[in-house]
């Protein structure tokens, strides 16, 4: 594994993309309506960070936007009505349910990208790493979930008997699936504008 540099590039890109999810986070910028769902977009700063600063720097920007929906179960930016409950059963468990699992998703997605780059065009890998950036960030919310929370009168109660798959299946549903679209087609598209603009490289140069 690459070891992550604290250089002026590095520093920059930290704080143009943590910028970016402040603004995903609390303004509806960051989320877009199609129809009934609401698709996220604040995955791909993690995926763009996974690929640019691999796994340290994609664990960094994790973190950050696990802190600013930890955030959001207080109402501050834009209110998570399933936080605020969280909250008020374990706050302890809540930040843990918020926060892990977005620092968690951005580190393997590095070392995601670092492994694909090494079986096919880096390019390519910014797709692949956008598709399981969206992925694993949906299974490790809704698994914590279920880990933390399942014994809850809450969750129990969204979970009407199901058993943990059927349920996470059910209840992220289409919305996840686009938003695994979007996050795989804009990181695909950011990513080899990138090394295009020779701004990243190839993690085997």
């Amino acid at each position: 594994m690459k070891s992550f540099k604290f250089d002026v590039k590095s520093m920059v890109l930290l704080g143009l993309l943590t910028a970016v999810i402040a603004v995903f986070s609390f303004t509806p910028i960051g989320s877009i309506p199609v129809g009934p769902l609401v698709i996220t977009l604040n995955i791909i700063p993690i995926a763009i960070a996974a690929i640019s600063l691999g796994p340290v720097g994609g664990a960094i920007i994790g973190g950050v936007f696990g802190i600013f929906s930890f955030l959001q179960c207080f109402g501050i930016g834009i209110p998570s009505g399933m936080g605020a409950v969280l909250v008020e059963i374990n706050p302890f468990f809540a930040f843990i349910q918020r926060f892990i699992p977005r620092l968690l998703d951005g580190f393997l997605a590095g070392l995601i990208f670092q492994g694909a780059s090494k079986l096919t065009d880096a390019r390519i890998s910014c797709f692949i790493t956008g598709f399981f950036t969206a992925l694993m960030n949906t299974a490790f919310f809704m698994l914590s979930l279920v880990f933390l929370f399942g014994k809850t009168e809450y969750v129990q109660g969204l979970m009407k008997g199901k058993s943990v798959i059927p349920f996470i299946i059910s209840f992220v549903g289409v919305n996840a699936l686009v938003e695994m679209i979007v996050c795989t087609i804009i990181t695909g598209a950011v990513g080899t504008a990138l090394f295009k603009a020779k701004l990243i490289k190839n993690p085997e140069k």
